[in-house]
């Protein structure tokens, strides 16, 4: 079962999403066409008169890599989710840019032998300033509640605020005014754990099976109740190491995971009040949901773990939540617009290289997604993909030459790639 189609009027105003059969049927009858590939929108050629709107609220589960949406239907049958996508943010590759720049610009102000007044000093920050690759997250997942909300009838929101009270886990103690200069987050220990060591044991990598909460260093040796001494073990692993400690079992390697910070709670613990507060600005409820009562949600009513199912289970409205059993989500994957930069150096700092003046030749531009229909030759046929451009008629398209005028736009470039995969098995 695909996700429903969205529906825009003749005025380009949304309309409750169709099943794919009528969407096909109105198609098929040339009373609608195609406006939008990703997510599939089809626009009425009639006004439609008198259209009744039915309650669609989304659902977001905002993540440090990975953010699940859900839009749910809230009909006579009870709640029922309609369409579904995890969204992939590049924040990692967004910092790793800007170390690579800084890096070259230091390095080109070191051979400039004249002396530069530091500037680090100089500039403020605003209220709410958050790092680029952090802001990322943000931004990408307003630009698609953005878009939603001009496909779909959208009348509420509902985000998974909390996530994990890592301070609290250290020291259980800490109350008052020292507390909240930490962070907030009301979620336990075994759940902090399972993220942590992506719910396996670190010793046999085994996965579904139960888990048991195993200290790194024994207590009967000196070890600690603190979350950086505690790990997860299967029964067997943790009844074969017995008084060792990790190294001793062989396993140096969980003592270094086990210090590291979890930095992916730390980018949504840094984004997740910015993100709120954009969405209250925009007018509509919402609703606010933990962690734990996502959790919660999902294991009553059988659900496997899913970025898009934890989007669906978020608050209280995630109680009762129904699942196309053989749904379709679809993954955006956030891939930029490609680069500002002019000029490309070497690993030296040195200028090698041009960019083009346009981005666009015969009016595609790389990353558009095409449809051929080469005539003749080796490659005859039809070919959908991505092309990447020349800035003469021989375009690169799924490995092979072809002149632009055999060529079609299904979906301009957008900074997004897209594909479908189906849904976890329950």
């Amino acid at each position: 079962m695909q996700n429903r189609v969205f529906v825009l009027d003749s005025q380009r105003r949304p309309l409750s999403p169709c099943h794919p059969a009528r969407a096909r049927q109105l198609l098929k009858a040339r009373r609608a066409a195609v406006y939008r590939r990703y997510p599939f929108t089809i626009i009425l050629k009639e006004e439609k008169k008198g259209a009744v709107l039915q309650p669609i609220r989304l659902k977001i589960d905002p993540g440090a890599k990975t953010t699940g949406l859900a839009l749910v239907l809230f009909g006579k049958n009870g709640q029922k989710v309609v369409w579904d996508a995890e969204l992939e943010h590049r924040g990692d590759q967004i910092k790793a840019r800007l170390l690579a720049r800084r890096q070259q610009r230091r390095s080109r102000r070191n051979r400039k032998t004249r002396y530069r007044k530091p500037r680090f000093l100089n500039r403020g920050r605003p209220k709410g300033w958050l790092p680029t690759s952090l802001q990322h997250r943000v931004e990408t997942t307003l630009t698609w509640v953005n878009r939603l909300m001009g496909y779909v009838p959208i009348d509420a929101f509902a985000v998974e605020l909390a996530k994990f009270d890592t301070q609290k886990m250290e020291n259980p103690e800490i109350s008052g005014v020292e507390y909240q200069r930490g962070t907030l987050a009301g979620y336990e220990v075994r759940e902090y754990l399972l993220e942590k060591f992506d719910r396996r044991c670190v010793y046999c990598g085994a996965k579904d099976v139960p888990l048991e909460i195993e200290h790194i260093r024994p207590r009967t040796r000196g070890g600690s109740e603190r979350v950086s001494n505690l790990t997860l073990s299967c029964k067997p692993c943790n009844k074969a190491k017995g008084n060792l400690t990790a190294t001793e079992f062989g396993h140096p390697e969980v003592e270094a995971q086990a210090r590291q910070p979890l930095k992916g709670v730390a980018a949504v613990n840094a984004t997740r009040w910015a993100f709120y507060q954009r969405l209250r600005g925009m007018g509509l409820p919402v609703e606010v949901g933990t962690g734990a009562r996502t959790k919660y949600n999902r294991r009553q009513q059988g659900y496997p773990k899913a970025h898009w199912i934890d989007a669906a289970c978020v608050g209280e409205s995630g109680e009762d939540i129904r699942l196309q059993p053989d749904a379709q989500v679809l993954t955006i994957k956030a891939v930029g617009h490609g680069r500002r930069q002019r000029c490309g150096t070497d690993r030296h700092g040195f200028p090698i290289r041009h960019a083009p003046r346009s981005k666009k030749f015969f009016g595609f531009q790389t990353g558009d997604i095409v449809e051929a229909r080469v005539p003749r030759g080796k490659y005859a046929g039809r070919h959908v993909g991505r092309v990447a451009i020349r800035h003469r008629p021989s375009f690169k398209l799924n490995g092979f030459d072809v002149h632009p005028k055999y060529l079609r736009i299904v979906h301009r470039a957008d900074g997004y790639e897209y594909s479908f995969r189906e849904a976890p098995p329950r």
